[in-house]
């Protein structure tokens, strides 16, 4: 059964929601943001013609925005809760100079991914902990009453029938998306097995029941294991999870010596703390290990989350939609500028979500894994860019951004933005080929086209975000040239 979009998306919102000043939120000038993209940490030099230099600022800004919008600040987004961040937002000049901050070398220039850990016979009980539950009365990311309403959906292919992500097209998206990067899966046999008979010896095999849920488990690898952490899900979406730092302290441990970094991908449910609900992803940037899981990506827990498929990236920007969004704060929605009218008929973005709106939705089982792939493939790019000490984002719509809940993170950009870019491309151009200035810009270009022709090998086209970001980066490879 399939559905067409319900909602033309005609007006698209560049600039933050109308809720962003009620959260505190203040975005930076385009000065600032220029100057944050630059070694020296300059804006544009001063014109005697103060009229002429603002006007150009106000062009770029507006063609800028088209391409880059700025974060959209909603109810329960990340930004909400955390307006200023923790530290002042991280220019390019500020992460150049960053003491701690792990380079790129010829001899540990390799990204290594480490595929779900198998289950052994002696805790088979946990393949029962992937399958989700998504009951009408399980808990979600946000709360009841400020939760967006889930569209319907037709009814989902079974969860037994979906096969989750794997490390071969996760592999595919690191090596476009960190172009330049060897992208290697990790060579080694993980699995998860039992640490009560590890720890006392015993070698006795149990068929434990699907609810019994033991304090620990082993995740091993040859004859090392290592502790982690079990506990039931607060929210009954799964049986049962797995503690996050646990299964960080074993990648640091299993880190190979030519490793830029490592990225561990599990198939359960993770949590980090006791207040956690869960924990999509995390990343120890100093230490260059990350974990990533994707239970809680199934799309079979959609309406569960109270996600909206319609008004994922890139049409997360429609204005109706945020709108609606603000109006659970009682802030009345304004009718549409003339300036946002006109910059919603053209550019990037408005390529992205044409090519988006042409989609049909389906529940398919193939479209249902694709999406499922999508949304983890960009969380592990975002946790991996931690790795490369970029912190979280509070300039653009970026990849970079921090998110609250699964409901923020189906609504963020697949694409690094002006100030993050200046970062890789640095890194990956210049520190460790050795390039200059034209050099990074060459490279920024054949990263567009590694990103374009991933979108396009295979049926990935038929996925939301594939398609809305081949869409947009076409638009955008095309201002370049």
């Amino acid at each position: 059964m399939v559905k067409r979009p319900s909602c033309s998306h005609s007006t698209l919102l560049f600039e933050p929601s109308a809720f962003a000043e009620l959260a505190g939120f203040e975005r930076s000038d385009q000065r600032t943001r220029i100057a944050a993209t630059s070694k020296s940490g300059r804006g544009p030099p001063a014109a005697r013609n103060k009229s002429q230099t603002t006007a150009w600022l106000s062009r770029e800004a507006q063609k800028e925005s088209q391409t880059y919008p700025a974060p959209l600040v909603l109810p329960h987004d990340a930004l909400n809760y955390d307006p200023d961040g923790d530290e002042p937002a991280q220019s390019f000049r500020s992460w150049l100079n960053e003491k701690a901050r792990n380079k790129v070398t010829p001899e540990r220039r390799t990204l290594y991914v480490g595929a779900p850990p198998t289950i052994d016979g002696e805790v088979s009980f946990m393949k029962g902990w992937t399958t989700p539950n998504p009951a009408p009365g399980a808990a979600s990311s946000e709360p009841p009453s400020k939760k967006p309403r889930a569209e319907k959906e037709a009814k989902a292919t079974p969860s037994t029938a979906l096969q989750s992500p794997t490390v071969d097209e996760t592999i595919a998206y690191l090596r476009a998306f960190y172009h330049g990067l060897a992208v290697k899966p990790l060579p080694l046999d993980l699995r998860w097995t039992s640490w009560e008979h590890r720890n006392t010896g015993s070698k006795k095999r149990t068929e434990e029941p699907v609810d019994r849920i033991p304090k620990y488990v082993a995740l091993a690898q040859d004859q090392d294991a290592t502790r982690v952490r079990t506990r039931p899900a607060p929210d009954a979406a799964f049986a049962a999870q797995l503690n996050l730092d646990d299964i960080l302290d074993a990648a640091i441990a299993m880190l190979p010596r030519d490793a830029y970094a490592v990225v561990l991908l599990v198939d359960h449910d993770v949590y980090e703390s006791a207040d956690d609900d869960f924990c999509a992803g995390r990343a120890y940037g100093g230490s260059r290990v990350s974990v990533v899981q994707s239970a809680r990506y199934n799309p079979l827990l959609d309406a569960t989350a109270g996600i909206t498929r319609d008004h994922a990236w890139p049409a997360s920007h429609c204005k109706s939609y945020v709108d609606s969004l603000c109006a659970v704060e009682e802030i009345e929605a304004k009718p549409a500028t003339a300036t946002q009218t006109r910059l919603s008929k053209s550019g990037p973005m408005r390529a992205a979500v044409d090519a988006v709106s042409k989609l049909v939705v389906s529940n398919s089982k193939a479209d249902l894994e694709a999406l499922w792939s999508s949304r983890v493939v960009r969380t592990v790019s975002h946790e991996l860019g931690h790795c490369l000490c970029l912190a979280h984002c509070f300039y653009y719509a970026c990849i970079m951004q921090s998110t609250a809940s699964l409901v923020e993170d189906t609504r963020q950009s697949p694409f690094l933005c002006p100030v993050c870019d200046a970062k890789i491309s640095h890194t990956l151009a210049v520190e460790l080929q050795g390039g200059t200035e034209e050099d990074k810009k060459r490279w920024v270009r054949d990263r567009y086209s590694a990103l374009k022709s991933f979108c396009e090998d295979g049926d990935r086209m038929e996925a939301t975000l594939w398609a809305g970001f081949h869409a947009w980066l076409g638009h955008v490879m095309e201002d370049k040239d």
